[in-house]
């Protein structure tokens, strides 16, 4: 597993690609698994900051319940989809995966009204793989990359 530094240090221009893709919008999803073993889908938002992916679970979600019980989870950025016509265009989508390790309470400040706003818990990613799926130039074929601790980055084009 990696941190997020650590990929920008092995890969530093498809890290800044992923990076710009989730941060292209506010609002992700993330895939957390129940006490069952079936998967949940949560919205959730994340930061890139000093070398860490991190995000949170406001306290009693049950996405944080999954993360202490199971630390694994998928991670995909925002989604836009291509435009007709234009899809040479569109910039593809990230997804990232790994597990979770607990990093500390949260507390969130009020509006100036003396009081805090939701209590929480934040997260920091340990990466196990990290995937850009888009078009080639000629927005042709489907391009995957991806990343991963042990193979390094790989990519594959497909019809």
């Amino acid at each position: 597993m990696a941190r997020w530094g650590a990929i920008e240090a092995a890969e530093p221009e498809f890290a800044a690609r992923v990076r710009a893709l989730f941060d292209a919008g506010r609002h992700k999803t993330i895939a957390t698994l129940r006490a069952d073993g079936s998967p949940r889908i949560s919205g959730i938002e994340c930061e890139f900051a000093d070398g860490d992916l991190t995000f949170g679970s406001m306290t009693g979600a049950r996405k944080g319940a999954d993360l202490h019980r199971d630390p694994r989870f998928a991670l995909h950025g925002p989604t836009f989809h291509p435009v007709e016509g234009q899809e040479k265009d569109w910039p593809g989508e990230a997804k990232i995966a790994g597990t979770a390790t607990p990093a500390g309470a949260v507390t969130a400040h009020g509006d100036g009204d003396g009081e805090d706003g939701p209590q929480g818990e934040s997260f920091v990613a340990d990466i196990t793989e990290v995937v850009v799926t888009g078009l080639n130039q000629e927005a042709t074929l489907l391009v995957v990359e991806w990343w991963t601790p042990a193979g390094g980055l790989q990519h594959v084009e497909r019809e």
